[in-house]
């Protein structure tokens, strides 16, 4: 499989020593530590992850529904570290069993996303011809249509539960993926390494899948990266007109949704979740810049 695992760079240690080539996964890995903003956002990411997925241990669904009417709209306390909602459920732990169902919602949506965006700009770059025009025009078709538009036209059709939102946030968004994915197809079918593999019958399939689709990760995991963003900040959008994930269930989008009567009154029912989104977009926006110059420095210089 010609990849671009290993890349001859050798690095002197003094005299006439020298240390052994680095790969390249190890060379990327080495800017990407580099990168301070990356690093900072890969740390706070993973601190959001633990809060939603390890806090559920401790914040139970049951606990993030339970109602008491007597302590609603109660402001931050040690009992209620966020605070209560309109019903008297704790603020924290619905931001966490929201965080759970908002994470999931934008891995699953970015990981349908991707696969379609690849399988079509795949075919369209490597077939070419009338099989690319026909993508690429579809593709392009898909463009016009503001995405955030379909995305509540479908959201209204098909109805809020996740499943339904992670189908729509996947069928709306592949669109730029399939265009980087058959830009670099076009660029890597060129190379001497594919027109060998061709010349002596090597199966399109394994041309396809084991030689330039591999080279081609760079851009699509970046690309990956920033989809999860996009979801989740979709997902809000959606929620917060009151068309995407229903209550009891909570998202942070559909707690903001909530909250718009009592900006004032009762500030901490949008700050916590707004809060929460904001420091996950950034963050995997931090994390997909340090990719990106991680895996293709010339693209600082673009």
């Amino acid at each position: 499989m010609a990849t671009l695992d290993s890349v001859p760079v050798i690095l002197s240690t003094g005299g006439d020593e020298l240390a052994p080539p680095l790969t390249f996964r190890q060379m990327a890995w080495r800017r990407f530590r580099r990168h301070r903003m990356a690093m900072f956002g890969a740390i706070v990411l993973i601190m959001l992850f633990v809060y939603a997925f390890a806090g559920g241990l401790i914040y139970t669904a049951e606990r993030a529904n339970f109602t008491d009417t007597t302590i609603r709209l109660s402001p931050p306390s040690l009992a209620h570290p966020f605070g209560t909602d309109t019903v008297g459920r704790d603020v924290m732990a619905r931001t966490i069993q929201g965080g759970r169902i908002s994470l999931m919602i934008g891995l699953t949506a970015a990981f349908l996303e991707i696969l379609i965006g690849v399988l079509i700009g795949a075919a369209a770059g490597f077939y070419g011809g009338v099989v690319d025009s026909l993508l690429m025009r579809f593709t392009e078709a898909m463009l016009i249509i503001p995405s955030l538009f379909l995305l509540i036209v479908m959201a209204r059709i098909v109805g809020g539960s996740v499943f339904f939102i992670v189908i729509i946030l996947g069928l709306t968004s592949w669109m730029y993926v399939a265009r980087i994915v058959r830009a670099e197809f076009l660029s890597l079918k060129q190379n001497d390494y594919i027109l060998a593999a061709r010349s002596i019958g090597t199966p399109t399939r394994d041309i396809i899948f084991r030689h330039i689709l591999p080279n081609s990760m760079a851009p699509i995991v970046v690309a990956a990266t920033l989809a999860v963003a996009t979801a989740i900040l979709s997902e809000a959008y959606i929620s917060f007109l009151g068309m995407g994930v229903q209550p009891p269930t909570a998202t942070w989008g559909n707690m903001l949704d909530g909250s718009y009567n009592y900006i004032e009154s009762a500030p901490w029912l949008w700050i916590f979740p707004g809060l929460l989104i904001l420091l996950t977009v950034l963050s995997i926006n931090f994390v997909g810049d340090g990719l990106r110059d991680a895996l293709d420095p010339r693209s600082r210089n673009a």
